[in-house]
């Protein structure tokens, strides 16, 4: 082929080897990411949130225990 000076197929090897790869590695790493936050790892916060609306008397003892409740199950 007279266009092809045996360089340029060259330069687009590692792509084709590395590119599906690195698809592969990034799919992977936002799965573990979504995984991550989806576990309820902050729910703390929630916990926290309740706990500060409870002490301004935004909501009374039975409203807070059964939205605690909810939040730790």
């Amino acid at each position: 082929m007279w266009w092809n000076d045996g360089w340029s197929s060259y330069w687009t090897m590692p792509w084709m080897v590395f590119g599906p790869l690195m698809m592969i590695g990034f799919a992977v790493f936002c799965m573990a990411i979504m995984s991550y936050m989806m576990r309820g790892s902050h729910g703390g916060r929630a916990i926290d949130i309740l706990k500060g609306r409870y002490a301004r008397g935004e909501i009374n003892q039975a409203e807070f225990e059964e939205r605690r409740r909810l939040l730790e199950s």
